[in-house]
């Protein structure tokens, strides 16, 4: 160790003074600035600790790498990205983005006192999900509906008001595993139900349900296996079918749909994916499924069906720990009326996403490269293919195109780092040793920071 070389290290107060660093003080939060001093400094007495550095750095680089730690430190940790994966319902990045008609309702209703719990006709107490219930009716024909805050409480809402103490008949190939470890069998006992598994994984019959059905039986459940699919010698009941059967017996139908489709996704390609509505058309008497998927809303667990199981949802315990806040509820209400009036495909991000033609999309991709090119930037258009994301359509990829770029002067692991290690990241994907931004999840208004993260980052 050094000893001179400790005692040459500035003060806090030393460095504070330097004049790059006193013009910082005035643009942001003194603390912050003071904080990044500290780390600064810490980290060089550090290096000179344990021998890793031999030299003490200019005052000028010093100020520069404190400059650096408090811009840092100022960003938001959540923070909006340029998504150029090209999946629509990334997990990860936040999945379903809003439409500017839900944006502006959530942040009417932050900004301003709200109709949350008031009925403003009567000039008294309102009901918080009246904003949404007609709106799902009416779009599911559904007889009653409600929303709490993700799927996952609504499945557990659902078993714990109707099958507590007794048993939930599945087919063994609907036993899911979604996000987060979240398993239906740990659910049930969770709930205070019995899992009853009927069939085999790839092949369950109408009467393999039938012969579970017994005194302890509370529902026969359904769960749509969004995240993965079993192909090849596989069967499974119809809706209709097991709804008559159940009724036959006295019992309701549960369905957990996941992703949760208002709209008919055969016209974009995408083969096999059911709608809401027809789940409550074949006669199942609770289904739930969430806003943020397909939906393309916000979080939230949507819950429609039958009237007498909704209101008996209200009243259990846990519904309002599961209550979704003021500005969920107006997003929600927002997207629900795209929807309504009809506007969905073209309002709404994840609809216009993955309705987005193929030739559409290389015209896309060619803008983007003509001003990448222009910049000095070596890159070409090629095509690819997409997966929807979010657990949604799992075994079906989407034709689509994307701008591959190959840097100059650094490796591409590294372009992809600097990329999205800038203030607004920017995330795409590697592949054949090139850098890959898809144009389906692009905004046409982020191809200029594009543009510049890339001159400064590739060439």
């Amino acid at each position: 160790m050094d000893q001179k070389l400790l005692r040459g290290i500035p003060k806090v107060d030393d460095l504070l003074k330097e004049p790059s660093v006193g013009v910082l003080m005035e643009k942001m939060p003194a603390q912050t600035v003071t904080d990044a001093v500290r780390t600064a400094l810490d980290g060089l007495r550090r290096e000179v600790l344990t021998g890793t550095r031999e030299t003490l750095p200019e005052r000028a680089a010093l100020c520069a790498q404190v400059e650096t730690l408090a811009r840092q430190a100022a960003l938001p940790s959540l923070r909006g990205v340029i998504n150029g994966t090209g999946v629509v319902l990334h997990t990860n990045l936040g999945r379903a983005c809003l439409s500017r008609r839900a944006a502006e309702a959530a942040r009417d209703a932050a900004e301003h006192y709200c109709t949350l719990e008031y009925d403003v006709s009567a000039g008294c107490r309102g009901h918080r999900y009246a904003h949404v219930e007609s709106l799902l009716t009416r779009l599911t024909g559904a007889e009653s509906a409600l929303a709490v805050n993700n799927n996952a409480a609504a499945v557990l809402l659902i078993l714990s008001a109707m099958a507590a103490g007794g048993e939930v008949v599945t087919s063994r190939g609907e036993l899911v595993e979604i996000g987060g470890s979240f398993r239906i069998p740990d659910i049930m006992e969770t709930c205070g139900a019995k899992l009853r598994e009927v069939g085999t994984t790839n092949k369950t019959h109408l009467s393999d349900y039938e012969k579970a059905i017994g005194e302890d039986t509370r529902a026969l459940m359904k769960v749509h296996t969004s995240n993965f699919r079993i192909q090849g010698f596989t069967e499974s009941v119809p809706l209709a079918d097991l709804t008559a059967l159940a009724h036959a017996k006295g019992l309701p139908v549960i369905e957990d749909l996941g992703s949760g489709s208002l709209w008919d996704l055969e016209r974009f390609g995408l083969h096999d994916e059911p709608t809401v509505q027809s789940s409550v058309a074949a006669g199942v008497d609770v289904v739930s499924f969430s806003g943020d998927k397909l939906l393309g809303g916000p979080q939230a667990g949507i819950i429609v069906g039958k009237e007498q199981y909704i209101d008996r949802f209200r009243s259990h315990p846990l519904y309002r720990a599961m209550r979704l806040d003021k500005m969920t509820l107006a997003a929600l209400e927002a997207t629900l009326r795209a929807y309504a009036d009809g506007t969905a495909e073209t309002e709404i991000p994840t609809l216009s996403m993955l309705a987005a033609a193929p030739e559409t999309l290389k015209m896309k991709a060619l803008r983007l490269c003509a001003l990448a090119q222009e910049a000095g930037v070596d890159a070409e258009v090629v095509p690819s293919e997409d997966q929807v994301g979010g657990g949604s359509v799992p075994t079906q990829l989407l034709s689509t195109f994307a701008v591959a770029v190959t840097p100059r002067r650094v490796s591409v692991d590294n372009l992809e780092a600097a990329m999205r290690l800038r203030d607004r990241p920017i995330i795409g994907r590697i592949a054949h040793d090139r850098y890959l931004l898809d144009a389906r999840t692009l905004r046409e208004d982020e191809f200029a920071c594009i543009v510049q993260a890339l001159t400064e980052s590739a060439l």
